[in-house]
């Protein structure tokens, strides 16, 4: 009896290895595509600092509250985080414009994963995305929330994005991050419509877009 051979399973990326490709002609905008990783250190640890202090020691209110509202704006990242991850990035448009921004935006990094110079978001996006959500968070919960608000939020943000980095190219033996790294690598190597959670495994567990725990990585 012939055996029947079950149908290639589709490659999900085009390679793993540490490489990047030319996206622009120009060569300054395509030297703005690509960023250390220790850049959004370099921005928002000076945030994070800056709003915490005005939140314990300018603003009146007691350190519990600014604790607690620091802690929800750490909460509303993570929640952020998995929107835009599965509803913006991995959105399919279909003209040929909207492809091109998809690609640029978040498809290169699924056809290179593990390209270290494109794991975490370079200024120009990050940078109008803080100002904006900063005018959103204070027009919502005025001046005195907004502080302690605003800090979790970016730091929340800046933990995505050093984890990101760090679930590709770090080695850390923590069982934590192995659990996060397994199931990043699932998304990129497995099933990209699952697994939008980069930081933690909140959102996908409520919206049940998680993995089982007996599935294994497919590379």
């Amino acid at each position: 009896m012939s055996q029947v051979n079950p149908t290639p399973r589709k490659k999900l990326f085009v390679s793993h290895k540490d490489e990047s490709i030319r996206m622009f002609k120009s060569p300054i905008a395509d030297a703005m595509s690509r960023v250390h990783f220790a850049i959004p250190l370099a921005l928002y640890v000076p945030v994070i600092l800056f709003f915490s202090y005005r939140a314990f020691f300018v603003i009146d209110h007691p350190a519990w509250m600014a604790a607690l509202v620091l802690l929800g704006g750490l909460l509303f990242w993570t929640f952020t985080e998995y929107m835009l991850h599965r509803f913006v990035f991995h959105y399919h448009p279909k003209s040929k414009l909207g492809q091109r921004i998809h690609f640029i935006a978040h498809g290169v990094h699924h056809d290179y994963p593990n390209d270290s110079m494109r794991l975490v978001l370079p200024p120009s996006i990050s940078l109008p995305l803080a100002v904006l959500f900063y005018g959103l968070f204070h027009l919502v919960w005025g001046p005195a929330l907004a502080a302690p608000f605003y800090a979790g939020f970016v730091l929340g943000y800046l933990l995505y994005d050093e984890l990101h980095y760090a679930t590709h190219h770090a080695n850390i033996n923590a069982p934590w991050f192995q659990k996060l790294k397994k199931h990043h690598m699932k998304h990129h190597y497995q099933d990209p419509d699952m697994g939008f959670g980069v930081s933690n495994f909140l959102w996908d567990w409520i919206f049940r877009t998680g993995f089982r725990k007996d599935s294994k990585v497919n590379r």
